[in-house]
């Protein structure tokens, strides 16, 4: 039967409302894919989540590992990657499955992404130890995907915010940058001479060739930001990669974990984590204020949704102390690709009150915002933030 415009809607409305052919209103029977692809929705979107009410119409998952397989095999045979992520996290949030993720079988099927890994983060200390292994297969994998696609562009933006920062106008001879000397100068080009006059020498003082500048990454780590702590540590990785930079990476709930050791793999700095628990970020402050040495080129990123567990007029005064020696401090209510998230809107006013900014940054937004912090000019706030 040859497919109209007409028979495509109705397809398209019962693969969405699904049910029983007489059930959903359309009156139309699937057959083939379509049919395979509705039982595939169905197991997952006509069972209904934990606690809620009535029976599943459809076959549902179960809890039996053999058939989770099959269904991750399936979704990933009728759908695309975007779209197999959404329907995994979604059957882990309907369904419960996430203790099936402790199985070595159900790590190899399914389809790696942030928010996958943000859970086995959240199950690692349950692990057992023949998956592992897997599992540290399956973060790696996401890891090295986002350090190919964040990588280059940040190493880039921030080199060209530590040149620009480190120009100084009085350079001695052997610092002195011709070509920025000789673009400067071009107006006092003397034709007669055929020489420039320059009356302004651009360079680079004997520093830009240590560590210039302080990075200190302190990331709240419980369980409502496990995509900001993924994204965190590969920038972490990158910042770290970088000679100029001197990056250190905190994290903490209640207490307080420094794993600027392990900053030269992503890998070992999530597995070093332990997603949920409370938050005491006047703590995490404290801590990161015995690390910073040169206040003046430091900069520090509280990555929080801002809901403090601890003396929140400590965590205020102590903003307030590093910007007053000098320190560029940024507050991320989130780094990642999910929009501004729910977080502590007092604290984010009173943060920007001491002229510390808050706000959510995506990983995009995020190369631009650490060049605006190193070279000390206003933060590029998003307008979504």
């Amino acid at each position: 039967m040859t497919t109209t415009p007409t028979n495509d809607r109705l397809r398209r409305w019962r693969l969405v409302l699904g049910g029983d052919q007489g059930a959903d209103g359309t009156g139309h029977a699937l057959s083939g894919q379509d049919a395979a692809m509705d039982q595939t929705l169905s197991a997952l979107y006509q069972s209904p989540a934990p606690g809620a009410p009535g029976k599943p119409r459809g076959a549902g998952l179960g809890g039996s590992s053999p058939q989770v397989a099959r269904w991750l095999g399936d979704i990933r045979t009728y759908f695309p990657s975007s779209v197999v992520q959404v329907m995994q996290r979604d059957a882990i949030d309907r369904l419960g499955l996430a203790s099936l993720l402790l199985e070595p079988e159900m790590l190899q099927a399914v389809e790696p992404d942030v928010h996958l890994v943000g859970t086995l983060l959240s199950l690692s200390q349950a692990l057992p130890d023949e998956s592992r292994e897997t599992a540290r297969a399956v973060v790696r994998k996401v890891t090295d995907d986002l350090e190919k696609r964040l990588a280059q562009r940040t190493r880039a933006t921030l080199t060209g915010a530590l040149d620009r920062s480190a120009r100084i106008q009085r350079p001695r001879h052997r610092d002195i940058d011709w070509d920025r000397t000789i673009r400067a100068n071009l107006k006092n080009y003397l034709p007669e001479h055929r020489t420039v006059v320059p009356e302004r020498l651009v360079g680079y003082g004997r520093a830009a060739r240590s560590v210039k500048k302080e990075v200190v990454l302190a990331i709240d780590q419980s369980g409502s930001m496990a995509a900001s702590v993924v994204y965190a540590s590969v920038f972490g990785a990158v910042l770290a990669s970088m000679r100029a930079i001197e990056t250190r990476l905190v994290a903490f709930d209640t207490a307080v974990v420094d794993l600027t050791e392990q900053l030269t793999d992503p890998v070992d700095v999530l597995f070093g984590t332990q997603l949920g628990g409370g938050t005491d970020i006047n703590r995490a402050l404290a801590y990161c204020q015995t690390q910073i040495s040169r206040p003046a080129e430091t900069v520090v990123v509280l990555i929080s949704d801002l809901y403090e567990g601890g003396i929140r007029d400590e965590m205020l005064k102590r903003v307030a102390a590093m910007k007053a020696a000098g320190v560029q401090f940024v507050a991320l209510l989130a780094l990642s690709d999910e929009g501004a998230p729910a977080y502590d809107r007092e604290h984010a006013a009173a943060l920007a009150a001491l002229g510390a900014p808050a706000f959510a940054c995506t990983p995009d937004q995020f190369p631009e915002v650490m060049a605006a912090a190193i070279e000390k000019r206003p933060i590029p706030v998003p307008e979504s933030g």
